[in-house]
């Protein structure tokens, strides 16, 4: 069969790894890719947005199954545009997909189903958010923009100067929605209170009914070390975490999991794909702090890893309603861990086109594996692209085992001006401790 992969980073390049190494897939596309996803796959000049160009190459190259990366085209409603035309594509449908696309109907929905997260108001405007940040005595807060802002809509705030700060960020003066840094996304905001704990990530993978949940994985958000500086795409994950017990995932599947597939099948809202769930680890047990629609990025490169089923069979399964007929997924023992190297500037403004030296030395290392991100060809050669350049992914015997493996890639791979964190994955050793 033929696959097409949608989406450009280093997520797709770790799912067109992992597809085809099936036994029942012939050929994978991946639109548009990257200078990765051309070794391991066929990269095709489709934009993830343009449906009806994306539809005529299925059809045209027979795609049995088309896969969707990314959360912007889910949101658009690429599933629905696919399912019209009659062809099998793994993703939830653009209602289901407001679960991330509108932070505002994912905390509703949320305290509907009586799942656990942070109290929160609703804000169409800068001047009732500015009053109440005013009013309030606790200014622990999180200002978040309503829809996809590409990681720049959220802002963890200290105090009430830097909540104002955020408020004024996203609206933008003279404080009219949809004008400020989020862009249309920050047509309203949440403002919730700031949780204390430790993030993790919990995937599954559900066809509506029946629910696999994936081993726990943690990203770290932050850009620099000790969770310092803005926050980012993901600097790096590992899979699994000690944060996350056996008893927490079972307590995260009855809480968190399964009353929000059980809320959107009621609501007429079957979801069918990746449900990603982002949790905070407080005193009180589990708390959601955002629901995404799709693998994470970069947890999906650890996660896939270590994933030795086929991939096809069970997103197959999930499109096919009849996940409960399959066995669950078989996974290796040795833990991963996944090392993001960016591009000077990055999350801020980045210069792109830098040649990138040492790929083929880092490919060499046992049981690593290097995911391009925004990498793309020029004259022959791999150049940088984006901000978040390559995902330098390893297994280990331990979680540390899998940190040097990764970090002597790191070493291998040089361009003017990279530069990654040098810490993921420590925090595991203080989890184990705990």
């Amino acid at each position: 069969m033929n696959i097409l992969i949608i989406g450009i980073g280093g997520r797709e390049h770790a799912l067109a790894w992992k597809i085809k190494q099936s036994s029942r897939v012939k050929r994978v596309f991946v639109a548009p890719g990257n200078a990765g996803t051309a070794l391991d796959a066929e990269n095709v000049d489709l934009s993830p947005t343009d449906f009806p160009r994306l539809i005529r190459f299925a059809k045209e190259n027979e795609i049995a199954l088309t896969v969707v990366g990314p959360e912007a085209p889910l949101v658009a409603g690429i599933v629905d545009a696919f399912q019209a035309e009659k062809l099998r594509i793994f993703g939830p449908s653009k209602a289901a997909a407001e679960l991330e696309g509108s932070k505002v109907f994912c905390k509703n929905l949320l305290r509907q189903a009586d799942v656990p997260t942070a109290d929160y108001q609703v804000f169409r405007n800068a001047a009732g958010a500015i009053t109440y940040l005013r009013d309030r005595e606790d200014i622990a807060v999180v200002v978040k923009a309503d829809g996809l802002a590409s990681g720049k809509g959220v802002f963890v705030c200290g105090g009430r100067t830097e909540a104002l700060d955020a408020v004024n960020r996203i609206f933008s003066a003279p404080h009219k929605a949809g004008d400020g840094i989020a862009g249309a996304a920050g047509r309203q905001i949440l403002i919730e209170e700031r949780l204390d704990g430790h993030e993790a990530s919990v995937l599954a993978i559900t066809d509506g009914r029946t629910i696999l949940t994936l081993p726990a994985a943690q990203d770290h958000k932050a850009a620099f070390d000790g969770d310092t500086g803005p926050n980012t795409g993901g600097m790096g994950a590992y899979c699994p975490t000690p944060l996350i017990t056996d008893a927490d995932l079972h307590r995260i599947e009855e809480q968190v999991l399964v009353p929000v597939v059980h809320a959107l099948k009621r609501m007429r809202r079957p979801f069918r794909g990746v449900l990603y769930a982002g949790l905070m680890m407080t005193g009180q047990g589990p708390k959601v702090l955002e629901f995404n629609a799709r693998f994470g990025d970069p947890e999906c490169e650890p996660l896939l890893m270590r994933l030795q089923s086929d991939l096809v069979e069970l997103m197959e399964a999930v499109v096919d309603d009849r996940l409960s007929t399959i066995a669950p997924p078989q996974w290796d023992p040795r833990p991963s861990v996944s090392v993001v190297m960016a591009s000077a500037g990055y999350p801020g403004n980045y210069e792109r086109g830098f040649p990138i030296r040492g790929l083929d030395e880092a490919a060499k290392i046992p049981d690593v594996k290097v995911f391009h991100a925004g990498t793309a060809t020029a004259d022959g050669k791999v150049v940088t692209n984006g901000g978040r350049v390559l995902a330098v992914t390893a297994l280990g015997n331990s979680i540390p085992a899998a940190k040097l493996s990764a970090y002597t890639a790191v070493k291998q791979i040089r361009w003017e001006g990279a530069w990654c964190r040098k810490d993921i994955s420590d925090k595991a050793q203080r989890y184990a401790n705990m």
